[in-house]
C-alpha cells in the first residue's frame, strides 16, 4: 500500500455566482490545484469529480467527461453522487486507487451550482436527498428534518438554543479571515439569538447558505511525490464510509449519527490513530446542530458533551480543539457537490501553516474531516496527518 500525499488543493471563492457556469467553477478550482502542485496535468491517470443537482441546476448530466476537458486533463472520468457528501466519497475513491496503487496521480473534488435557481427550486432540488415516499411527499424539508434532530438531542441530553448560536457565533468568527468564505462577517450570539425562526430550534444563523463553487484536489502516491520531490507534506492516512436509513421515521434514534460513527471508526482503524490524537477538525455543519452531532460521531466528545463545547471555547479558534476554522459550511458556504473536497483542502492548508487561520493550530499534525449526505444516511470520514 502507498501513501497518498495531497500535493496541491485548490478552491474557488465561495458565494453566489449565477452568472457562471459549473464547468467555469471547476476549471478555476483545477487550475489552482495543478499551481499549488506543480504537477503536469498530463500525469493525471484519472478524475473524480463530486456534483448532486447538476442535472436540475443547469440541465446537465453526464459532467465527468465534460469536467475533465474544463480541467484540461484526459483521462478515465467519473462523477460520484451522495447527496451532500458527493466530493467526500470521490475523494474517497481517489485515496483508495492511489494507495492500491492503481494509479499514481489522481484529480478529485468536486463543483455545485445553485444560485441560478429561485430559492424554493434550489430547496426543492435538495429535497431530492430525502426519501421521497415517505418524507419529500409530506412535506418534510431538511430544515425541519434538522429541526427534529435538535429536539431529538435536547431531549436526550439537553441543550439549548443558545448552545446552538455559540457554534453559529464561533464559525462566522473563523470565516472572516478566510478568502474563500462566502459570509466573511462575525455574528454575535445575541444576533443568533434574535434571528428570525427558521424551523424551530433552528433559527436563521443556525443553517448554512445556498452556495456556488469548487473544490479540487491533486492526490499522488508518497513514491511520485519523492521521485519529483515534490512538497507534499500532509498526506490522508485514513479513510471510512458510512450509511444510515434514509427516513427519519424508520431509525432508532435522531439524537445519533450511526453513518457518521461507522464512518469515523474504519477512517481511525485506516490511519492506525484514535480520536485523541486529532488536533483539529473540519465538520459537515449545515445546520448547527449537524456540528454537535458530527463532534459525538468522531468520538471528539461523547454523547450529550458536544453541545457545550463552542460555549465551553473548547472548539474556537483559541480553544483546545479548533473547529472549522475555515468557517464551516455555515458561514464559509456549502456548494454541495464540492464540500468534501473544499474540507480536505482547508485542513491542508491549516497543517501545512498557509491557512490565514493556521495560526491557531501551529503544531497541529492530524486533521479529520467529516462530510454527511442529507440527514446524514451517508458519510465520509478522513483522516490528514504531517508526514514530514
Amino acid at each position: 500500500m502507498s501513501e497518498v500525499r495531497v500535493a496541491g488543493v485548490g478552491l474557488t471563492p465561495f458565494g453566489s455566482h449565477p452568472e457562471r457556469t459549473g464547468r467555469d467553477l471547476f476549471a478555476e478550482a483545477a487550475l489552482r490545484a495543478f499551481e499549488d502542485a506543480a504537477v503536469a496535468r498530463s500525469d493525471v491517470e484519472e478524475l473524480n469529480y463530486g456534483n448532486f443537482m447538476g442535472s436540475l441546476a443547469e440541465h446537465q448530466g453526464h459532467q465527468a467527461p465534460l469536467m475533465a476537458e474544463a480541467a484540461g486533463v484526459r483521462c478515465p472520468a467519473t462523477r460520484y453522487e451522495s447527496a451532500c457528501a458527493s466530493a467526500g466519497v470521490a475523494v474517497r475513491e481517489a485515496v483508495r486507487t492511489v494507495a492500491a496503487g492503481d494509479a499514481d496521480v489522481v484529480l478529485a473534488g468536486g463543483m455545485e451550482r445553485m444560485t441560478n435557481l429561485p430559492t424554493d427550486e434550489v430547496t426543492e432540488g435538495l429535497a431530492i436527498a430525502a426519501d421521497d415516499l415517505f418524507e419529500v411527499r409530506s412535506g418534510v424539508t431538511f430544515p425541519g428534518a434538522y429541526a427534529l434532530m435538535a429536539n431529538a438531542y435536547f431531549d436526550a441530553y439537553g441543550g439549548t438554543r443558545e448552545d446552538l448560536a455559540h457554534v453559529a457565533s464561533k464559525n462566522h468568527a473563523n470565516a472572516v479571515p478566510n478568502e474563500y468564505a462566502q459570509y466573511r462577517k462575525e455574528v454575535s450570539v445575541d444576533e443568533a439569538m434574535d434571528a428570525p425562526p427558521v424551523a424551530e430550534p433552528l433559527h436563521l444563523y443556525d443553517a448554512c447558505p445556498i452556495t456556488d463553487g469548487a473544490s479540487a484536489l491533486v492526490l499522488v502516491s508518497e513514491e511520485y511525490a519523492a521521485e519529483r520531490d515534490l512538497d507534499a507534506p500532509v498526506a490522508v492516512t485514513g479513510t471510512g464510509q458510512g450509511t444510515d436509513r434514509m427516513a427519519l421515521g424508520d431509525r432508532d434514534s435522531l439524537a445519533r449519527t450511526p453513518a457518521a460513527d461507522d464512518a469515523a471508526d474504519a477512517a481511525y482503524a485506516d490511519a492506525d490513530i484514535g480520536a485523541d490524537a486529532v488536533d483539529v477538525a473540519e465538520v459537515h455543519d449545515c445546520f448547527t446542530i449537524a456540528e454537535v452531532l458530527a463532534l459525538e460521531s468522531l468520538g471528539l466528545f461523547e454523547p450529550g458533551e458536544g453541545i457545550a463545547a463552542a460555549r465551553e471555547g473548547v472548539t474556537t479558534a483559541d480553544g483546545d480543539l479548533p473547529v472549522n476554522l475555515s468557517g464551516g459550511l455555515k458561514a464559509k458556504g456549502h456548494p454541495v457537490g464540492a464540500t468534501g473536497g473544499s474540507q480536505i483542502a482547508e485542513l491542508t492548508r491549516l497543517l501545512r501553516g498557509d491557512h490565514p487561520n493556521s495560526d491557531h493550530v501551529p503544531d497541529a499534525e492530524v486533521g479529520v474531516a467529516h462530510n454527511a449526505g442529507g440527514t446524514v444516511a451517508s458519510a465520509v470520514v478522513h483522516v490528514l496527518e504531517v508526514a514530514e
